[in-house]
This record gives C-alpha cells, sequence and structure tokens, in this order.
C-alpha cells in the first residue's frame, strides 16, 4: 500500500492510502459474485416459470444472440453505472471501503468512470486480466490504463477512523443552519475544506484560510460582511450547515 497526494484547488496535498491489489481483486470478485447471481436469479425465472426455452429454441442464432446480449447488458454496465452513481464505489469497492478519486482532488464525473469503464475491455477482460495487474504493479498509484487515461486512483477509506478525519460536526439539537447555499456542495468538496483548513489551523496559515474562504464564497455566491463574521467562523459555519441539511459522515 503507498501514499498519494492529492492536489487541491487551493494547493494543498492531502495523502490518502491508495488501495492495495488485493484489495481490489477482491472487490471485483464481490461484483462478480453480484453479477453471476444476477444471471442465475433471471434464467431460473424465465426458463423455469416462464418457459423461455420454447421461445428462444424457435429463433436463429443471430436473434437468440441479441436477445442473451439484452438480458445481460446489466452486468455490462453495472461497474459504470454503480460507480457514477456511487460516488466511486460499486458494492464490492464499498464493502471493502475503496473508492476511485481524482487524482486531482476534484469529483471524478461521468466521463471519468465512463473512461475507467471502457479501458476494462484492455486491462481485465484482455489476457485474463494480465495487462490490468502488471499496470497495477508497475504505475506510481497501483492504477490500471483506465485508471491512468482518466486521471483517477482507487484509493482506501479505511485510515478515517474518528470524526476530526470525516465532515460530521457534533451539532446542538437548536442549532440554526445561515446558509442553506451549502447544499450545492458535495461530500467531496467538504471533506476538502474541511481537511484543508484542519491543517491551516494547526500550523496558523492564514493565507490558506483566507484562500479558502474565498473559494467558498465564489461557488455558493456568498458576500460576508468581515466586522460580523470571520474567514474561520464562517469556514466554520459551512461546516456545520452541510452536516445538518445533509447528515452524512463520511
Amino acid at each position: 500500500m503507498s501514499l498519494i497526494a492529492i492536489n487541491t484547488s487551493q494547493n494543498v496535498n492531502i495523502n490518502f492510502n491508495t488501495a492495495s491489489i488485493g484489495e481490489r481483486i477482491l472487490a471485483f470478485i464481490i461484483d462478480l459474485l453480484i453479477k453471476g447471481a444476477y444471471v442465475l436469479i433471471l434464467f431460473w425465472i424465465l426458463f423455469k416459470v416462464f418457459n423461455f426455452a420454447s421461445y428462444i429454441n424457435g429463433l436463429d442464432n443471430w436473434s437468440q444472440m441479441a436477445v442473451y446480449i439484452i438480458l445481460t447488458v446489466p452486468i455490462h454496465i453495472y461497474t459504470l453505472v454503480s460507480e457514477s452513481l456511487m460516488e466511486g464505489q460499486t458494492f464490492g469497492k464499498k464493502l471493502l471501503k475503496i473508492k476511485v478519486v481524482k487524482i486531482d482532488g476534484f469529483q471524478a464525473s461521468f466521463g471519468d468512470y465512463l473512461m475507467r469503464w471502457f479501458f476494462r475491455l484492455i486491462d481485465v477482460f484482455s489476457n485474463s486480466g494480465v495487462v490490468g495487474l502488471v499496470s497495477m504493479i508497475v504505475s506510481k498509484h497501483n492504477q490500471r490504463l483506465g485508471g491512468i487515461a482518466s486521471g483517477t486512483a482507487v484509493i482506501s477509506l479505511k485510515n478515517r477512523v474518528n470524526i476530526s478525519h470525516t465532515i460530521l460536526e457534533n451539532l446542538k439539537e437548536d442549532y440554526i443552519p445561515l446558509f442553506p447555499q451549502v447544499i450545492a456542495l458535495t461530500d467531496n468538496d467538504v471533506r476538502i475544506i474541511k481537511e484543508n483548513y484542519q491543517k491551516a489551523l494547526k500550523i496558523d496559515d492564514r493565507q490558506v484560510v483566507s484562500k479558502l474562504s474565498t473559494k467558498i464564497k465564489e461557488i455558493l455566491k456568498l458576500e460576508i460582511d468581515p466586522t460580523k463574521m470571520t474567514e474561520r467562523q464562517f469556514i466554520n459555519v459551512v461546516i456545520k450547515d452541510y452536516n445538518f441539511y445533509t447528515g452524512k459522515d463520511l
């Protein structure tokens, strides 16, 4: 397992542990079992309940192939859809607590997941996965070709062990949020904000605090009177407000 330094938009490096090759293979096997279970259940229902055999046997070979391709579409797009909807995770990755992230610190887009999915044809399905395995072994961040092409890597989330490592904040029951605009942020945005903010506080880096505050105001289109709220107070409120509206422990 190696460290990967993700450079944020504030030019601050955050270190993450990359997921090990073993974890990624195990996550792949779990996803493979899920897809296999789908196929078994689907065809058991079709053949045992709906007498699918009599229908399919009446078709020519090309038509039979087309029917089988249509029925198995979900397993072919499983990885693409699940990573897009679950912010870089499949069910296998979620169980192993690993996920796909952009190396530049931004949230991975559908285009990134699509690129990774497309390269699976080379990484995973050609030469029994040897290409992807070799690529992960020799690449700097344990990336297969799809990760290198899309600028993504797979990191481990297991080092997040307490509340200070998450976006979760302890809120009082009578807490009143100030900025409903924070719902425009993503989990990844707030995680980056909090991690950079905590690092800046430890070394009293006022420049980073100021840059964070300015960036947040630009994204949320906010104008804050500096005489009523300091930059540190503003960032604290943004993090707490996001937790209030989403209640997410990441």
